[in-house]
């Protein structure tokens, strides 16, 4: 028995401190400290293991006392309590697809602090009935004692064992089954053990090998414990780092895409820019040559008299009322024409058009009643 102790103590209580340490250092490093709070309750679950086994091992070897004690059962019961606390808090850390089971549901609809009151309130009061109690009835055995944890641990043992299932699943790692289900296997082991006296144990097995095998299961599976939490602290940091990549390369290849698509509208918007600053380089070259056009003086009266009468009166009669004759007016709408590049059938209306814009009915010579 002592030995159990002391190995559970030396191992719990140094891999505590490592714990710690890594997740001082993950916080460090961690945005947020959400993420790596799971490894601060981790780490104070096992220093409490290792705490009690301190706690027996000075208690049996230097205080001579016997591990029956009822002194030391109540210990024992106040620390495996405090340990599934940890364990409790621990739980919402560990990241799977899904939805949780009740059990981290319950634990996450309170804040830490909540949490840690309301099970340490709970625990307290049937804590102290319990023991006031028993501690002064023989008639209740060390064995019955146990029973305010049984309850405890076997839900925390069941939502362990699913937590920990799913995570290996999310992570692929499939094969780490096996160990979860030994683990869960080994905590029924141990509790069963606790709430089974050494008087009562199977006649099957023995009495000493009743006791070996709780010693046993209580050992491994705080070691077992031990090594797929450790697993899955690293395969948790590596899937994070290897999530944290992804999401880079997806937000790149995201503003890639968003670049791309605006550049794409930048083009057509730029080929839009290109064909008006073409348009309007011909309309200023237009209005550019018609400016350097330089008609005679017959020239703008003849056009001027067009733009006043030309929807109202034919060629023939603006040339009689000109007094000229009526080729000598078509010769010079001819001449008109081919200085501003005019033809086609509408030529009458361009020219009236021209008249009307470049204010040539100044130069009209005939009267309103003509």
């Amino acid at each position: 028995m002592i030995l159990e102790y002391a190995i559970t103590a030396i191992v719990c209580l140094v891999t505590a401190v490592v714990v710690q340490r890594i997740y001082k250092r993950e916080r460090s490093r961690s945005d947020t400290n959400e993420g790596v709070k799971g490894i601060l309750w981790f780490g104070w679950a096992i220093f409490v293991w290792g705490i009690g086994a301190l706690f027996n091992c000075i208690a049996v070897e230097g205080l001579s006392l016997l591990p029956s004690n009822k002194t030391l059962i109540y210990v024992g019961v106040c620390i495996s309590l405090l340990n599934s606390l940890f364990i409790l808090l621990s739980l919402p850390s560990i990241e799977y697809k899904g939805r949780p089971n009740i059990v981290v549901r319950l634990v996450a609809r309170f804040s830490e602090k909540e949490f840690i009151w309301l099970y340490l309130g709970l625990m307290g009061m049937f804590i102290f009935v319990f023991f006031a109690a028993s501690y002064t009835n023989p008639a209740i055995s060390n064995s019955l004692i146990w029973l305010i944890d049984i309850p405890i641990s076997m839900v925390v043992a069941f939502a362990l064992l699913h937590a920990l299932t799913r995570a290996f699943i999310n992570r692929q790692m499939h094969f780490m089954y096996l160990p979860s289900f030994v683990l869960f296997l080994l905590i029924l082991i141990a509790v069963t053990h606790r709430i089974v006296p050494l008087e009562a144990a199977p006649t099957f097995v023995g009495t000493e090998s009743w006791a070996l095998v709780g010693a046993v299961s209580a050992i491994s599976f705080k070691f077992l414990f031990i090594l797929l939490f450790s697993i899955l602290l690293y395969s948790w940091k590596f899937l994070s780092e290897k999530e944290h990549k992804q999401s880079l390369l997806e937000a790149t290849l995201k503003e890639k895409a968003h670049l791309q698509k605006t550049t794409a509208q930048l083009q057509v918007a730029n080929e839009s820019h290109l064909d008006t600053i073409t348009r309007l380089k011909e309309e200023l070259q237009r209005i550019t040559e018609a400016s350097k056009i330089e008609l005679s003086d017959r020239q703008k009266e003849v056009l001027g008299n067009l733009g006043a009468f030309g929807h109202r009166k034919s060629y023939t009669e603006m040339a009689e009322a000109m007094h000229i004759s009526v080729d000598g007016f078509q010769a010079h709408i001819h001449q008109i024409k081919k200085v501003l590049k005019i033809s086609g059938a509408a030529g009458k209306n361009q020219l009236i058009q021209y008249a009307l814009d470049n204010d040539l009915l100044s130069y009209a010579s005939l009267k309103k009643d003509f």
